[in-house]
């Protein structure tokens, strides 16, 4: 039996709201998150995180849904990170003391809340995080114990019959005209324009593109010798990938995955009743490998370097695809397992390829990463100044004015060396002769 979860709901209102605006066209709600998370336990705690004088429209949605919104104070200097701390300081001091508390659910797609995660996770707490694919991070996705995509969780029905073009490969539809054209507005008339603009669930992916995951999560249960079931099959799986979802694949349940898997002929399904055993088949493996994400990051990496001066600037992410689209015309991101090209962007951005920032008006707006402006090259070392050679003590001169003797007494004259004459017999001085040399 597995253990009851209790999970303590934490949201990063100013990070998701912002990020389902700019990526799905939607305002964000928080109703779709906590129902998702009921499904994986019981929901004993909600807090919510921002500046709620600025988001009034938002307050009525959290009180619908009890949601305790707690107050985000901003400082004269901005407060960026304000709620990112308050709302990590108030996770771990539920996690020392509330040890019934056994699972906690971040809704928000912000990097900073990598090392909150870890955290958790060492003190044996199950994390889900529930954000966008195309703005939360990579690496956040793939730290947690399961990521729940925002974008699976959203359902079609409501989308306007008259947004009927979708984009090229993308399945993303769009009804009126580019936001980026658009004159600012105010909120009510915002929130109107994107409930025209909001995006539907984009198009599933290939079931082939998943197979490398299944084989890999049946290898695993093979080797500890226990009978894959269907919840032992999607456990190992997040296992391996916490951000796997069916509903990526076109499924609204895992067993509706396993069906399309078992109608595919990819897998091996045995049993009825629910209770399904899943055997590989030896051949069942994908005509091609699949690509992998960072092989196609080099025709990025040229793609932004001709059209530099546009990056420069900052170009939305629509303009990018487009730019890829011209130069690379085989180019299809489906194929590396992203359902939005904004999802392979969110990619590009943790490889430092690019910068994306999310923006009300434009949508995302994506700008050149830090490997497009490298560190500039150190400075060489200073050469030390040539070493003067030290000066010997002045010498003393007599009379001459000193620091210790400013008013010397005159110099006493120097006694004159007189040379000494040879006196003769008559006392008169004889200079002597040299005696010559006898010659032979």
């Amino acid at each position: 039996m597995q253990e009851k979860l209790n999970i303590a709901v934490f949201v990063d209102y100013d990070n998701i709201e912002i990020g389902v605006k700019t990526t799905l066209r939607r305002e964000f709600d928080v109703a779709v998150a906590i129902e998702a998370l009921k499904e994986r336990g019981d929901i004993v705690a909600k807090f919510a995180y921002a500046n709620w004088g600025r988001q009034e429209g938002a307050t009525r949605g959290m009180a619908e849904n009890a949601v305790q919104m707690v107050q985000r104070l901003p400082s004269p200097r901005g407060d960026k990170n304000g709620a990112d701390i308050n709302l990590a300081l108030d996770a771990l001091e539920m996690a020392f003391t509330h040890s019934h508390v056994n699972a906690f659910a971040i809704i928000s797609g912000d990097s900073d809340f990598i090392p909150l995660v870890n955290k958790l996770k060492e003190y044996g707490k199950t994390v889900f995080v529930v954000g966008g694919k195309a703005f939360t991070s990579t690496i956040l996705q793939q730290n947690c114990h399961e990521f729940i995509s925002y974008e699976s969780l959203l359902s079609d029905a409501g989308v306007s019959s008259s947004s009927s073009s979708s984009s090229s490969g993308g399945g993303v539809i769009i009804a009126a005209e580019r936001v980026q054209d658009a004159p600012r507005l105010d909120r009510g008339e915002r929130r109107e324009r994107f409930s025209k603009e909001r995006r539907a669930r984009p198009a599933p992916l290939e079931l082939a593109q998943t197979m490398p995951l299944v084989e890999r999560a049946l290898q695993v249960l093979e080797r500890r010798g226990v009978q894959p079931q269907l919840g032992l099959l999607k456990s190992t799986m997040l296992q391996l990938d916490p951000a796997f979802t069916e509903k990526a694949y076109g499924a609204n349940s895992f067993s509706e995955f396993v069906e399309k898997l078992k109608k595919g002929e990819f897998v091996n399904v045995s049993g009825q009743g629910g209770r399904y055993v899943i055997e590989r088949k030896t051949s069942a493996q994908p005509e091609r490998p699949t690509p992998k994400p960072e092989e196609v990051l080099p025709k990025l990496r040229d793609v932004l370097e001709t059209h530099r001066l546009e990056m420069e600037e900052g170009a939305t992410a629509e303009d990018v695809q487009s730019f890829m689209q011209t130069d690379h015309p085989d180019f299809d991101y489906t194929a590396y397992g992203y359902q939005e090209f904004a999802e392979f962007l969110n990619y590009a951005q943790d490889k430092l390829v690019v910068r994306v920032q999310p923006d009300e008006e434009k949508g995302l707006v994506v700008y050149l990463g830090a490997e497009f402006y490298p560190p500039a090259l150190p400075e060489p070392p200073a050469q030390p100044p040539p070493e003067e050679e030290e000066e010997g003590p002045q010498p003393y001169v007599e009379g001459q004015p000193s620091l210790l003797e400013p008013n010397p007494p005159p110099a006493k004259p120097k006694p004159v060396k007189r040379t000494r004459k040879a006196t003769g017999a008559g006392g008169q001085g004889q200079t002597r002769r040299p005696r010559k040399k006898r010659t032979d």
